[in-house]
């Protein structure tokens, strides 16, 4: 059985139960949104990335910003700016093999996860910058270059 993180001992220099609680509800909000239909949100577009988690082995829905691609979508691991990549790119990266998204209004469908380098990150990430400045804004503040990861459904 997987445990509540929201009532987990707080990691050092992470956030406190109460912050926790208000993403998890904030997630369920945007997931509930995202199932109807309305799959936008401050100008970007919306998706719920299932995944696994890593060590519980439980499922999680993480709502995110993607950019559509023409076989795919294009996700950054930007973490609201933070310095750590987020825990739902460390479940992604742990378990490739059971990642799935779920676009606006649409069932749930497997998908492939590939971190882009080189020639194709920059690619992606001029196309990014361009569609979504504050990422790249955020990129200018940051201690680690964000990841991109392309989503090719199943």
């Amino acid at each position: 059985m997987a445990r509540d993180d929201s009532t987990a001992p707080r990691t050092p220099g992470g956030p406190g139960a109460f912050s926790r609680w208000m993403q998890h509800t904030a997630n369920a909000r945007a997931n509930r949104r995202i199932r109807k239909g309305r799959g936008r949100s401050m100008g970007m577009d919306l998706l719920i990335l299932h995944t696994t988690g890593r060590r519980s082995g439980a499922p999680r829905e993480t709502p995110l910003m993607h950019l559509e691609e023409p076989d795919g979508s294009l996700l950054v691991v930007a973490s609201g700016g933070g310095d750590r990549n987020p825990d739902w790119h460390a479940n992604l990266t742990a378990r490739p093999g059971e990642v799935a998204i779920e676009l606006p209004g649409q069932p749930r469908v497997p998908a492939v996860a590939e971190e882009l380098h080189g020639p194709d990150r920059e690619r992606a990430w001029q196309r990014l910058a361009t569609e979504q400045p504050r990422i790249a804004k955020y990129q200018t503040k940051a201690t680690r270059e964000y990841p991109l990861i392309r989503l090719t459904p199943q």
